[in-house]
């Protein structure tokens, strides 16, 4: 499954960008996989978390979708025309199935960016076992022409404190170790390194090392 994702994912970035950006996309995926494959990972305590409501600028808005039906068919266009469409909407119904949320950062209305939370599970094999009352954060994006504007770290503060009215557990996120825009963007929110991990899949068994886990 996989590896049919991303070849499925590969064609699409050809059809978009064409063979020579193509062939540079391959390239540093192979580079950050030979060189740094690790992943960093972060927790927070949600109820340490101040308040419910996080204040933003009046020019940015936080929506949460629960399910599809939620989802404004603009929007579900934005999410997946930037990556493989096919797939993309495939992941979005699959992932509400489960019960997770979307939560959709707006800049004066146009959709600047996303995140995915669900709680008591992770929607694929993870580093360790969520208990019921912990929230796992994933797949954040931001897209390109909003970059730049701190929306991240935004977006991950709002959800947090959104959260912390539903769940007296711990939050959960990771970045890659290679990924310096991500593990910057998590400085700048209440989460706390406690760990680092490689994980590899194997005949459907899921094999995690890991070290200098605290906490």
């Amino acid at each position: 499954m996989a590896i049919s994702a991303s070849i499925s994912r590969l064609t699409a970035y050809y059809t978009r960008h064409g063979v020579g950006a193509t062939i540079l996309r391959v390239g540093l995926a192979a580079k950050r996989t030979l060189l740094s494959s690790g992943t960093v990972l972060f927790y927070s305590e949600l109820f340490t978390q101040h308040s419910p409501t996080l204040d933003l600028p009046d020019f940015l808005k936080v929506e949460r979708c629960r399910n599809q039906s939620e989802l404004s068919p603009w929007d579900l266009r934005e999410i997946i025309s930037f990556w493989n469409p096919k797939l993309a909407g495939r992941n979005i119904k699959q992932r509400f199935g489960q019960g997770a949320s979307l939560w959709l950062i707006k800049f004066k209305g146009e959709l600047a960016g996303y995140g995915w939370t669900l709680q008591g599970q992770t929607v694929e094999p993870h580093y360790f076992r969520l208990g019921p009352d912990d929230v796992h954060l994933f797949d954040f994006h931001v897209f390109p022409q909003y970059r730049g504007r701190g929306l991240n770290p935004l977006l991950v503060n709002f959800i947090l404190a959104s959260l912390s009215a539903e769940c007296r557990g711990r939050a959960y996120i990771e970045a890659a170790e290679w990924n310096q825009a991500q593990l910057a963007s998590l400085r700048r929110t209440p989460f706390q390194r406690f760990g680092s991990a490689r994980k590899f899949t194997i005949l459907r068994r899921t094999m995690v090392w890991c070290s200098e886990k605290k906490n």
